[in-house]
């Protein structure tokens, strides 16, 4: 009973210090730099249409909350080698796609869901252009990649950050951040 008091009377002052400010943000900067750090998982799995592939993301974008939207929209440069018949097709790969973000208390990390593909062009063996064939392949990788792999995971080596996951927290999307706040 005692811990349940003194929790209350920290979450009180905490909110009366902040007044309504988020206890925890991250940026879009943030976003890109922990999808970095996950992209060598991305392409260790990689087939397209059954065929191996070689995979890299030659650049990433993220846009938190464009037009004051509560999506997180993704961009990426790729190229990729196709191994068919003994022979390799290099390919160049650019999607955008968008997504929904949710925080899942369980795993400390926000996720997208309701991913869509936004834009794709496919430059390979002199065709330039959108492949809609690849879209759908394309978009299962992605959506396998992003179901078990976060855009962001709260770092819990951090005591705040670890006492906050704690808490019931809501998630506000704004242009360029995402913010969790506790839902008391």
């Amino acid at each position: 009973m005692k811990y349940i008091l003194l929790i209350s009377c920290l979450l009180l002052s905490a909110c009366n210090t902040t007044n309504g400010v988020s206890i925890y943000s991250f940026t879009s900067s943030e976003i890109e730099t922990a999808l970095n750090q996950q992209l060598p998982k991305l392409s260790e799995k990689v087939s397209l249409m059954g065929l191996p592939v070689q995979f890299n993301v030659n650049d990433l974008s993220v846009n938190v909350g464009p037009d004051n939207r509560d999506v997180i929209v993704l961009g990426a440069d790729s190229s990729a080698v196709i191994n068919a018949f003994a022979l390799k097709y290099p390919v160049r790969l650019k999607l955008q796609i968008e997504g929904a973000p949710f925080y899942d208390s369980e795993k400390k990390a926000v996720f997208l869901r309701n991913v869509k593909l936004l834009e794709s062009t496919i430059d390979a063996g002199g065709f330039k252009g959108n492949l809609a064939v690849l879209d759908d392949e394309a978009m299962k990788v992605i959506n396998g990649f992003l179901a078990v792999n976060p855009v962001y995971k709260l770092n819990m080596n951090d005591p705040k950050v670890a006492l906050l996951s704690k808490l019931p927290l809501d998630m506000k999307v704004e242009q360029g951040a995402i913010k969790l706040v506790p839902s008391i």
